[in-house]
């Protein structure tokens, strides 16, 4: 099911107003396309081949140990902005998309699909901030530095682009508190949520059909009068790379993309607004690890890594920023021993399941 032109205008109207995009940059609106934005079982699709999952996962210690990837639990339920339009602000029917419910201190990561034949430029923010490079957020790509992805080879994004072969988690927080990569960077906490900006290829860079044998990618109650959204701070330490784009800036059509604004509420709100039970709480990563259940390694050491984000660098974990306000340790910062013989290596076609 698609959105409504009404959302789709909504939302070049919000760009043309933040950025004060003239004529002369836009030309007509017939040179600017909008791809289409669906859901189908729990995955949003954008375009044709491009397609996003928000996987429930393990939130792994902040002990400063570099953990390898956890597994994905499951996804989390994805809800049309639009399906409940007459419940929910202004804000929220302004910036239409989707809503995920998560459970504070919970962790996810963004598992993509896309079609080897012919790539998309992927760009992801955070309550506005780009995760990539840490710069505010803006509808341009940039190659220096590389402010986007390239699906594929980018399998997924477990979070923030802080050092050369790792990232640091995403982790949901409420809004207000300071503890959002948002707040550190931008000094305020207005968006919260997860932005996407998918766009297409230029034509004739790439084959408008797939090679013969296609590789596959990777894989109603009132909304209550205060909402607490949901923003994502900055977790444990893991092993991930953000990978270079080998096809060059100049492959991707900037007046040819997708957008996506993904909000995130509690599971207390999430069920006032749509009547429906969250998903469980999460397991422990101790719990979890205890079991001997597994964690994953990609096979991927021939593959470059951007550099780490200066900005992004700087932002204060969760932990930190509870040490700051002289919050005890919590019992899921506990250190957790994941044995080499728990860890199971992956190839890109792989998937992260339990």
């Amino acid at each position: 099911m698609k959105w409504t032109l009404r959302f789709i205008l909504n939302y070049v109207t919000s760009v043309l107003n933040r950025y004060e995009i003239r004529n002369e940059r836009l030309g007509k609106f017939a040179e600017i396309l909008m791809l289409n934005v669906s859901i189908y079982s729990n995955r949003v699709h954008i375009g044709e081949r491009f397609s996003v999952s928000f996987q429930r996962t393990l939130r792994i210690p902040d002990d400063g140990k570099l953990y390898p990837l956890p597994p994905g639990l499951g996804s989390f339920p994805l809800h049309r902005v639009e399906d409940y339009v007459d419940r929910v602000s202004e804000t929220w029917r302004e910036h239409g998309g989707v809503f995920i419910p998560m459970y504070q201190r919970e962790a996810l990561w963004l598992g993509f699909g896309a079609a080897s034949w012919k790539p998309n430029a992927v760009k992801i923010g955070v309550g506005k901030v780009n995760a990539v490079s840490g710069m505010e957020w803006d509808e341009n790509l940039c190659e220096n530095p590389q402010n986007y992805m390239v699906c594929p080879d980018q399998p997924w994004l477990d979070g923030i682009n802080v050092g050369e072969g790792y990232i640091r988690q995403f982790v949901a927080m409420p809004l207000g508190q300071g503890y959002t990569i948002e707040a550190q960077l931008t000094d305020k906490e207005e968006f919260g949520g997860i932005q996407i900006l998918v766009f297409e290829p230029k034509q004739a860079r790439f084959p408008d059909q797939p090679p013969p044998k296609r590789e596959a990618g990777f894989g109603k109650l009132s909304m209550p009068a205060a909402v607490t959204e949901m923003g994502l701070g900055a977790g444990g330490k893991m092993k991930q790379k953000i990978y270079p784009d080998q096809y060059g800036i100049d492959a991707w059509d900037v007046n040819n993309f997708g957008y996506l604004f993904v909000h995130i509420i509690n599971s207390e709100q999430y069920k006032t607004l749509t009547a429906l039970e969250p998903p469980p709480t999460p397991v422990s990563a101790k719990t979890y690890t205890e079991f001997g259940l597994p964690w994953f390694d990609l096979y991927d050491e021939e593959k470059r890594d951007i550099l780490a984000s200066k900005k992004l660098i700087g932002v204060k974990t969760i932990r930190e920023k509870e040490m700051e306000k002289g919050i005890s340790s919590r019992e899921d910062d506990a250190s957790v021993n994941v044995s080499k013989s728990q860890i199971k290596k992956l190839r890109h076609l792989k998937k992260r399941k339990k």
